[in-house]
């Protein structure tokens, strides 16, 4: 038996329909942009394995500081411990956010850093405007009936005029697969089993000419009400890789920070110079409170959450009220080795060569866009830095549209590997990919869609 075989007898894999489930590709080992399969058939990673990985697979250098730092410290609890990676990290990370950050906190994958950042900034709220109990004033744990079970508040957090909760959020977004990340992601297939069970939020659209006024109004209605906006910056991951006006977000972010409410950059996929710079929200002037990265902050190679905020937020949680504590951490916060790779990867994205490659992949995906318009049965041609996209025309413009898995198979055969968002077709190469592979990858791209026309 086969690995592929051995897997679907024990494994469950995600995004994916169990029934008819085609054989997994066994792959074996990986080096710079290239996967290689059990029979050494190579196929190059157009889409970095989800949008993590940034230098390449098994980068020497990353590599030996995972093997240094696992031989020093693997693990230690982060909660009363510190240690040289976690630290170094922070300090690292600060100056270069898009903005005024001053605390780093540390979990374990993109949806667990949206995760800290909507408790974050819900708690801040309550923090601020759910009166000033101390721990003399006691609480209880009262049991509800049917074993439901309710904390007994002092009185005066109670009676407070704690109103704001509420979300804002545009539709079409995706802000990872925990709950409160589902939540503020748009309903969608994604989250359809779990509708009832999520909380509310305001949901607008993302900013164009002819609707930002129409959001405009929709957040003033709610200015009272609404705690946090959460975006991602300029681009739509999940959503279609749906791109969106700077100039708009700008304005956007404007009328929210005139409320008083909280802004939440997830830039879990647009980090580390996906869009150009190194942020997507160093395209505009209005920065975030409180900002949340992963997948490409270990350069792909573990897993790593942050949430950075500014010191407005964390300095409602500086208190003598015990009950103004952030309740929230994870067995493997701030894992040194991964750390280690964080660390390593930022060195690497330090690096001229790396900054000139990033430079060539835009202008290179730029080009290949002026030669996609020559097709007549694609839409919507995009680039914005690595990243390029367009639509295949028939059928629905969603997840489900099966073209996905014709031109995954298609461009398998040839030697690429994409994974088409349904019918949204998209590259985000690696940064170390040769002229060579991503010449490969657009002449595949081209024949697909050839083949497709005939």
């Amino acid at each position: 038996m086969n690995l592929a075989e051995r897997d679907k007898q024990v494994v469950w894999h995600p995004f994916t329909q169990q029934k008819d489930m085609p054989k997994p590709v066994a792959i074996a080992k990986a080096k710079g942009s290239l996967l290689f399969d059990e029979k050494g058939n190579s196929y190059i990673d157009a889409i970095s394995s989800w949008w993590v990985n940034l230098h390449g697979h098994s980068h020497p250098y990353i590599a030996e500081k995972i093997y240094q730092q696992a031989l020093e410290l693997e693990h230690v609890i982060f909660a009363g411990f510190t240690h040289e990676p976690a630290v170094r990290l922070a300090e690292r990370l600060l100056p270069l956010l898009p903005g005024n950050f001053s605390k780093i906190f540390y979990s374990d994958n993109g949806s667990t850093s949206t995760e800290v950042a909507l408790k974050m900034a819900i708690q801040y709220w309550w923090n601020r405007d759910a009166g000033d109990g101390t721990r003399d004033a006691g609480y209880e744990i009262r049991d509800t009936g049917y074993g439901m079970r309710d904390a007994g508040l002092p009185a005066g957090r109670q009676d407070a005029g704690y109103v704001r909760k509420k979300i804002l959020a545009f539709k079409n977004s995706y802000h990872g697969d925990t709950f409160g990340a589902m939540s503020v992601s748009d309903r969608s297939v994604f989250t359809l089993a779990f509708h009832e069970l999520l909380f509310e939020v305001i949901f607008i659209d993302t900013p164009t000419a002819e609707n930002i006024e129409e959001s405009k109004a929709i957040i003033q209605q709610h200015k009272n009400e609404i705690a946090a906006f959460i975006y991602e910056p300029l681009l739509q991951g999940a959503g279609g890789m749906k791109m969106y006006d700077a100039i708009l977000l700008n304005d956007l972010l404007r009328t929210v920070k005139s409320t008083g409410a909280l802004c939440i950059a997830d830039e879990v996929m647009t980090g580390f110079d996906r869009t150009g710079k190194f942020f997507a929200s160093d395209h505009v002037t209005e920065k975030p409170d409180i900002i949340c990265l992963s997948k490409g902050l270990t350069g792909g190679t573990m897993a790593l959450g942050v949430t950075a905020c500014t010191d407005k937020v964390y300095n409602e949680y500086v208190n003598d009220d015990k009950l103004k504590t952030f309740f929230h951490g994870h067995s493997f916060t701030a894992n040194p080795i991964a750390c280690s790779a964080a660390l390593a990867s930022l060195d690497l994205l330090e690096k001229q060569e790396c900054h000139q490659q990033i430079k060539w992949i835009s202008e290179q995906n730029k080009n290949f866009a002026g030669e996609l318009g020559s097709f007549d049965h694609i839409k919507n041609i995009r680039c914005l830095g690595t990243i390029l996209a367009f639509e295949i025309i028939g059928g629905k413009d969603e997840y489900l549209n099966n073209i996905s898995v014709t031109i995954t198979q298609k461009a398998m055969e040839k030697g690429v590997y994409i994974r088409p968002l349904g019918n949204t077709v998209y590259i985000m190469p690696p940064y170390c990919i040769t002229a060579e592979e991503l010449s490969k990858v657009y002449n595949v791209i081209s024949e697909i869609l050839r083949e497709l026309m005939s």
